[in-house]
């Protein structure tokens, strides 16, 4: 395989909208609809059968099929005393940083008084009960228990399951670095399924097996579970769906080349379908840049991999005119990474509206945000980041209004309800109103 070369495409010169510029810059060909056909009868067996169509499927897509689906609690406590002493100190390093950041973004209560008598206040109310899924398979995901668990107990949520695919080669558990790191943050509850049949028994439960449904699933998965959170939406409140990864680098003239480099490679070897987009006003550098992968891609560890994924149609250097136009593609892009290499690449961040997460200057690599700068990796792809927000302890609150009006207060926009409901046509709403508003003596009388 050669060495791999980004493509290009040449928007200089060119005004374009935001809607033409979408159009136009690279993107995989992640059809999650396809796979809706495949899915929509996993989840109908495991609403009917619960944690025995779950088994059945895992055992035909894992080859394997665990005891149980709760994982007994010595095979959690058994993962965290066998777990390598430093990859504990880094996860608890990486959880200290995550916790307090999300702990930092809980809401405060807040009150306001329209006028005398009459009060609203907005307060936010964690989710009961959560299930979060956490990638098995070919790898080992234990940075996704923590931004996934961290943030729901931030919010107060009092019972979580985590969801995580058993192995062949652990005895049909889900990998011991997982469960250890469900452990150290006093997660008790850890079901051996994944897939398409984790998210059915996430969101329909098996009561007979003591398995309780959840009200919210989060976490990131592959086509698979993309599929099913988008059909038991409604059942159950899910995140943003998670396709494969993307970093986007809108990188000037005063970039560095080996940092630009060795960034973009570091999210080609997730997934042969990765997406790395170099944004760049410098053919000079796009060309450094170009040089630097093929002297790096070859000797890394899943080399046919990253050569895949630089090589894709979801990969590619964008050049633009100016830094103008750079800030346009990548709100047209809408990155789940977003990386500035730039001149004063504060002020340039500030700028941008439409990303998952932003990782500011030369020393903010995407790899510092997926494992410990406290910021959560499970964020919105595909540009979904226009509408959609990453993961965070905001995803585990509900905020409920809570009104409290006087019978002076009522009054005070007694008028106002009166006229839009008979603009309304709903006359029984005026009349609500105006019961708790007529005297005493005209009521008996």
């Amino acid at each position: 395989m050669g060495a791999p070369k980004l493509a290009r495409i040449d928007l200089r010169g060119r005004e374009l909208s935001p809607a033409a510029l979408r159009g136009l810059v690279p993107r995989g060909g992640v059809d999650v609809d396809s796979t809706i056909p495949k899915v929509e009868p996993i989840l109908a067996d495991v609403r009917a059968r619960g944690a025995a169509a779950a088994l059945d499927h895992g055992e035909r897509f894992d080859g394997v099929r665990p005891e149980s689906v709760r994982v007994p609690e010595e095979v959690l406590e058994r993962a965290l005393q066998g777990l390598d002493s430093e990859v504990r100190r880094a996860l608890e390093a990486a959880a200290g940083q995550i916790r307090a950041v999300h702990e930092a973004q809980r809401p405060s209560e807040s009150t306001v008084e329209l006028a005398a008598g009459q009060r609203v206040t907005e307060r936010f109310v964690p989710v009961e009960r959560v299930g979060l899924y956490v990638p098995g398979g070919k790898a080992v995901y234990p940075s996704s228990v923590l931004m996934n668990v961290i943030p729901a107990q931030a919010a107060g949520v009092g019972s979580v399951v985590v969801a995580s695919p058993p192995q062949r080669e652990h005895g049909g558990w889900p990998h011991p670095t997982t469960l250890a790191a469900c452990r150290l943050l006093g997660v008790d509850e850890v079901w051996a399924v994944g897939g398409a049949q984790a998210v059915g028994l996430l969101a329909y439960g098996d009561e007979s097996q003591s398995l309780e449904a959840a009200d919210l699933v989060t976490g990131p998965g592959n086509i698979f579970v993309a599929a099913a959170k988008r059909l038991v939406r409604g059942v159950v409140g899910t995140d943003a769906e998670a396709g494969p990864t993307e970093i986007a680098i809108l990188a000037d003239e005063t970039a560095d080349p080996r940092f630009v480099a060795a960034d973009l490679l570091s999210q080609a070897e997730h997934d042969p379908m990765a997406a790395s987009v170099l944004i760049t006003d410098s053919e000079a550098l796009a060309d450094a840049v170009d040089g630097e992968l093929a002297a790096r891609a070859a000797a890394t560890r899943h080399a046919e991999r990253v050569a895949e994924a630089l090589g894709g149609q979801q990969s590619a250097t964008i050049l633009v005119e100016g830094l103008e136009q750079g800030v346009a593609v990548a709100d047209a892009y809408a990155a789940e990474h977003l990386e500035i290499h730039t001149a004063d690449a504060e002020s340039v961040a500030a700028r941008i509206r439409h990303a998952g997460a932003i990782f500011v200057g030369p020393y903010s690599p995407v790899p510092l945000g997926d494992y410990a700068a406290g910021s959560n990796h499970v964020l919105p792809t595909s540009g979904t980041a226009r509408f959609n927000p990453g993961l965070s302890t905001h995803t585990f609150l509900r905020p409920v209004n809570v009104v409290t009006y006087s019978k002076q207060g009522l009054a005070g926009v007694a008028g106002a309800i009166a006229a839009l409901a008979e603009a309304e046509d709903l006359p029984a709403h005026a009349e609500a109103v105006a019961a708790r508003l007529t005297d005493d003596e005209e009521d008996e009388s």
